[in-house]
């Protein structure tokens, strides 16, 4: 048996391992999820907020009790690992420039599903190796983003951050702009307790959000959020929020460029993060002159694969439609048509329309 003091120790081996490994820090959770966090979220579910994604209104036995994820769970080591690679004021260079396209700063690299569970899969590693002289048999399961686990929660209820007003994990040195990634184990590692929550009477996000998604602090209607309505939504963008939605073609940063707290956001050191085909610095009209096998080429390994083709273009099509008119984006527009996807080609209609009706106005 291993007593509390080398449970101790052995956590603090693990945080050294973590942070070489490209973490910013770990903490402890329990595996209980507290009743309020479940009424909250099956709340949220029952005001249908998350809209199409019906895969987080599956499984909620699963999501409220983490030990029937993975047989054997004792606690629960949170992770948190940073993406981000370009300082923030770039990001908001590029989002005020309507002629660039606006990728999420988190989906620029490889796909972060990848990344984080190597690096989860590591560190599991490690710990084996030093338990390796006890009589202690090290089960685990690693998780990012891939399972009815509820990350947040346990990430805020065992101090790694508190939820943000814009339903995130924050810290106060560190930002949001991180992964988060949890490995169920079967150690009784010594727990981490909640910190207190330091966004106060700030209203940021909320405020800078272009389509008012966030009804009410830490409440989003996902329905109306742009990194939903380019990312997850399959069918066509609601036409009364395609002008909101700017340059944005994946996803959106709003809610954390703009939040105090990011100023202490941290540069990523994983490579695997680094920008990959100029996604940070391409025009809305490249990237719409990709044809299906470019775009699957040039998508190989990124998160932005997993839209296909036909959102890929939906999306850039309202971006251009937001753009300053010109015939030439008009012709661009023209040259997908016919296109074999009826709300595809109703998007691109709808871009043409826009740009032509400013043209002639103006």
């Amino acid at each position: 048996m291993v007593d509390s003091v080398s449970l101790q120790n052995l956590k603090e081996e693990i945080r050294k391992k973590a942070k070489r490994l490209g973490c910013l820090d770990i903490t402890i959770a329990a595996t209980i999820i507290s009743n309020e966090a479940k009424e909250k979220y099956q709340q949220w579910l029952n005001e249908k907020l998350h809209g199409s994604m019906d895969y987080l209104a599956r499984n909620t036995e699963l999501r409220f009790n983490p030990t029937l994820i993975h047989e054997n769970t004792v606690t629960i080591i949170c992770v948190k690992i940073p993406y981000l690679i370009n300082p923030i004021n770039l990001h908001k260079e590029r989002l005020n420039s309507e002629e660039m396209a606006y990728v999420s700063s988190y989906a620029l690299g490889r796909d972060y599903h990848k990344v984080v569970k190597q690096i989860l899969n590591n560190l599991a590693t490690f710990i084996n190796e030093q338990l390796e002289s006890s009589d202690i048999e090290h089960n685990y399961r690693a998780f990012t983003d891939s399972a009815p686990v509820m990350e947040v929660q346990l990430s805020s209820q065992s101090g790694l951050g508190w939820r943000g007003k814009n339903t995130l994990l924050i810290t106060k040195n560190q930002g949001s702009m991180f992964f988060l990634g949890e490995l169920f184990t079967n150690l009784p590692l010594p727990e981490d307790k909640e910190i207190n929550n330091h966004c106060g009477s700030c209203n940021k996000c909320i405020d800078i959000c272009p389509t008012k998604a966030f009804i009410a602090p830490y409440k989003l209607d996902a329905r109306r959020c742009i990194s939903y309505l380019t990312i997850e939504n399959k069918g066509a963008i609601p036409p009364e929020l395609r002008k909101l939605i700017g340059n944005r073609i994946y996803g959106c940063d709003d809610c954390q460029l703009f939040c105090p707290w990011n100023k202490f956001s941290q540069q990523s050191p994983i490579k695997d993060f680094n920008t990959r085909n100029h996604l940070d610095s391409s025009s809305l009209l490249e990237l719409f002159n990709w044809d299906e096998e470019e775009f699957f080429k040039k998508t190989e390994g990124s998160a932005i694969r997993r839209i296909g083709y036909n959102s890929w273009i939906r999306n850039l099509a309202v971006a251009i439609g937001n753009s300053e008119p010109s015939l030439e984006k008009i012709k661009v527009l023209q040259s997908k048509l016919p296109y074999p996807d009826e709300m595809v080609t109703e998007h691109i209609t709808w871009a043409i329309n826009e740009l032509t009706n400013r043209l002639t106005t103006d």
